[in-house]
């Protein structure tokens, strides 16, 4: 009966994926890895450069860049609007529920922007293509796959709150609402897997994980782990919110076998990852047995789905600008 009811949920959410894609992806035609090869050979080597001094300096902010572009993209496509500050037209992004003393990095997109104009000698590159670009080379630089990203993304004029609100998955979502969540955007049950495995890079903080710590029930959080947990984030609510915990055994390497182990064993840190697997009747306990064994196929299939994530809603031909400051839209 479980198994049967885990297939039909599989098949919904491959049916609703497939026609959320036909609205949300764009066509491979619009953006193009070589976009910048003519007119600044030098600005992904540059982008490269300050996101691996960057990554030397605080390894945990690899994680933050990576993240950065999950939630830029999950907000209206992969538009730099999450780097806008709030103005009197519009309140941004970064004070919606899921970015508010969590989302980081802005810093780094700042050097990174700075360095560029100069290498490029202009405004060329766009927020949005650094943002997607600096994830990829905050994977490589902590040991993960290198892949081609799609390039040719313009910046947005505007940013919502509200939609940030409303598109970015909470780290409380069971596992039907992680699913509906991704398939809006057109991503698949096997893209939410591999997405979430970017989970093996950084940090959770207290206030994510504290209902799962103290309401679930202990056959869902292993013992060891809430013993550890308990230390750093305390039952109160406002006590202890910043305080970080490692969201696998090894934060600062790309290990996603070793994030799939730990969801295996009842390790995951978020109620939100160990919804993966539910002990062998879950929709997609499957696929983390699959990942926890065969690191090379989590690597090329995480690669895959990040091209896929970052080519969501971009803004290209005539819409939207390429900002000559990431934190405000031009001439404002």
């Amino acid at each position: 009966m479980a198994t049967s009811m885990a297939r039909r949920f599989v098949a919904a959410a491959c049916v609703a994926a497939t026609a959320f894609a036909l609205l949300a992806a764009p066509s491979s035609g619009q953006l193009d890895p070589h976009f910048y090869d003519k007119a600044c050979p030098v600005a992904l080597p540059t982008i490269r450069r300050v996101v691996e001094e960057a990554v030397a300096a605080e390894p945990r902010m690899g994680a933050s860049l990576l993240r950065l572009h999950f939630h830029d993209c999950f907000v209206n496509g992969c538009d730099g609007s999450i780097l806008l500050d709030d103005t009197p037209f519009f309140t941004g992004e970064k004070k919606a529920s899921p970015n508010a003393n969590s989302v980081r990095g802005f810093d780094v997109i700042d050097r990174i922007k700075a360095a560029v104009n100069a290498a490029c000698r202009g405004n060329v590159v766009s927020c949005a293509d650094i943002v997607a670009v600096a994830a990829r080379d905050s994977v490589v630089a902590l040991g993960g796959p290198s892949y081609n990203v799609p390039l040719g993304r313009r910046d947005a004029r505007t940013a919502s709150q509200a939609a940030a609100n409303s598109s970015i998955p909470a780290p409380t979502f069971d596992l039907g609402r992680l699913a509906s969540s991704f398939a809006s955007h057109g991503l698949s049950l096997q893209d939410l897997v591999v997405l979430s495995g970017g989970h093996t890079l950084g940090f959770s903080r207290c206030t994510n994980f504290r209902d799962r710590l103290y309401n679930e029930t202990a056959a869902a959080l292993d013992g060891a782990l809430a013993a550890s947990l308990r230390a750093v984030c305390p039952r109160a609510a406002g006590s202890g919110d910043d305080n970080l915990a490692p969201l696998d055994p090894t934060p600062a390497r790309f290990d996603g076998a070793a994030y799939f182990a730990s969801l295996l064993r009842r390790r995951g840190v978020l109620h939100s990852d160990q919804q993966l697997f539910a002990g062998g009747l879950g929709a997609t306990d499957a696929l983390v047995r699959f990942y926890a064994a065969n690191p090379d196929a989590f690597r090329r299939d995480f690669a895959e789905a990040m091209v896929r994530m970052a080519s969501l809603g971009p803004l290209t031909g005539a819409s939207g600008e390429i900002r000559y400051d990431c934190r405000k839209v031009n001439y404002s």
